[in-house]
């Protein structure tokens, strides 16, 4: 029900966009996020976004880099990535949870709806 695009190899200083699109329902009640998980690392937190669009919350270490939006009308939700580091290098997950973002939080356990990751590699 995620889908998530928009992954690729570039050089570090660069910059991607992630796009997740939602089909078969809508996610107009949820909190979405993105997530990721590093080669042998469990996966984190990177960011969200809570169903207005109008509250934010960032990892540190994506804080300042990274900007996370949603287009509701189009059931979709975005991560900029600028100023990539080599450390970015992840699969990035798309994620709902139902509800406001204060509740649904960073947990991964909080979100019910899991796209299946497009991958991020940051080279020096």
């Amino acid at each position: 029900q995620l889908v998530e695009s928009g992954g690729g190899s570039v050089q570090a200083g660069t910059s991607l966009k992630l796009s997740c699109g939602a089909s078969g329902r809508g996610f107009g009640m949820h909190t979405l996020a993105w997530f990721r998980r590093a080669l042998g690392q469990e996966r984190e937190f990177v960011s969200a976004v809570s169903w207005t669009g109008n509250t934010t919350w960032y990892a540190d270490s994506v804080k300042g880099r990274f900007t996370i939006s949603r287009d509701n009308d189009k059931n979709m939700v975005f991560l900029q990535m600028d100023s990539l580091k080599p450390e970015d290098t992840a699969v990035y997950y798309c994620a709902a949870g139902l509800g406001d973002l204060l509740r649904v939080g960073i947990e991964a356990r909080s979100y019910a709806y899991w796209g299946q990751g497009t991958q991020v590699t940051v080279s020096s």
